[in-house]
């Protein structure tokens, strides 16, 4: 039986190793998986030696608070690989660990592959030339992630956006699906429906969910026709997301369900920038991006983000911001709800920024994603 070493850590990251499992399973490999995976993965027999929903982190403190059990797990994924030597490792995005991690794992002569790579081509770029040094080969899901990674001599793959194999056409064209949609959650037809994505992570939760609330009550003076609907990210459930609710007295939804199907309600979103601001561009729902961290945080993140103009994924991808972005002393529940208002007072402002969403999609490639990873990873497993 072959012995492969995941590390999937992040919310988005989760799902596409889970995609790679089922796909696995269906094949009937005779392939054990384990590593830092979800629940879910767990459920298809993946064993799991860190557990992602512990594991998503951001910022100085939370990292500082949490690093001991994070090296925990690192030393125990390094000791199981030296005993196991697995036949192939699968890094996925959560770059400091898995660049520290790749250099234990190329010292012991394991092959690591990164899918779902740091966005190297847009901030510290100096990372490439770790990933050359110790990753065999990086499966890009952009197409202009290739010259980038050949420029610097890296073996690189372009596989396409996993995400696209998540999207349910129907959810994009058939108005009459979403109207039936809407009235399901409790939505009525005359309603303008403001989504809010805090994001995945603990401190995201903290730093974001309490403006993008207070950024709401702001909207219904102006609109008493706005209702609120609120996605819960993977990583957490309804329940932790009621406990910042006990005073919001909006009529609001909280869901918890696929993100395309939750983004699908909306007319207008704010949301934490991350995987989740493609989702949204990719269903075309108008957005503002934000995110705010501690603010010693943000200082260091400042002088490390050079050499790009913006941190949303959508507006990176189409090297303009296409949608409002705007970062720590900018994220107010005033100016947040100043960006958003312009979806509801300016047709031809959100015309404009419908139009470039609509554009984002030709830049994923075609949809199976996950077939050709499973196919290139052939290469290093015994078929």
């Amino acid at each position: 039986m072959d012995q492969v070493l995941f590390v999937a850590a992040e919310a988005s990251s989760v799902t596409y190793a889970q995609r790679i499992l089922e796909t696995w399973k269906k094949q009937g490999r005779n392939i054990h998986a384990f590593g830092v995976g979800s629940q879910d993965m767990e459920n298809l027999g993946f064993e799991r030696l860190g557990k992602s929903e512990e594991m998503a982190v951001v910022g100085a403190a939370e990292i500082i608070s949490a690093y001991s059990h994070l090296k925990s797990v690192f030393d125990s994924l390094v000791a199981e690989a030296e005993k196991r030597r697995p036949k192939v490792a699968i890094v996925m995005d959560y770059p400091e660990f898995n660049l520290m991690l790749a250099k234990k794992l190329h010292a012991l002569g394991i092959p690591v592959v990164y899918y779902i790579s740091p966005q190297v081509w847009a901030w510290r770029k100096g990372r490439v030339k770790t990933i050359k040094k110790y990753c065999k080969k990086v499966f890009v899901l952009f197409p202009f992630e290739v010259p980038f990674y050949e420029e610097h001599g890296v073996p690189c793959e372009f596989v396409g956006h996993p995400l696209l194999d998540e999207m349910d056409d129907r959810l994009l064209n058939d108005k009459e699906y979403l109207k039936i949609h809407r009235n399901q959650c409790g939505i009525g037809d005359n309603e303008i429906v403001l989504g809010l994505m805090p994001g995945s992570r603990r401190l995201e939760l903290k730093q974001h969910f309490q403006i993008q609330l207070d950024t709401a009550r702001i909207l219904s003076k102006k609109y008493p026709n706005l209702k609120i609907v609120i996605l819960t990210a993977p990583t957490f459930s309804k329940e932790k997301m009621q406990e910042y609710l006990e005073d919001f007295r909006l009529p609001y939804v909280l869901l918890k369900d696929e993100p395309f199907r939750m983004i699908h309600l909306v007319d207008m979103m704010l949301v934490a920038s991350g995987t989740a601001t493609l989702q949204v561009g990719l269903m075309q729902k108008p957005m503002v991006i934000m995110y705010k961290m501690k603010w010693l945080t943000g200082l260091f993140a400042k002088l490390l983000v050079r050499g790009t103009k913006y941190f949303g994924l959508v507006n990176l991808i189409l090297g303009k911001e296409a949608v409002p972005e705007r970062w720590q002393g900018d994220v107010t529940p005033e100016n947040m709800a100043k960006l958003l208002s312009r979806y509801v007072e300016e047709p031809e402002y959100k015309a404009q920024v419908l139009a470039d969403l609509a554009s984002v999609r030709s830049y994923l490639g075609d949809k199976g994603a996950t077939q050709r990873v499973v196919r290139a990873l052939d290469e290093y497993l015994t078929k």
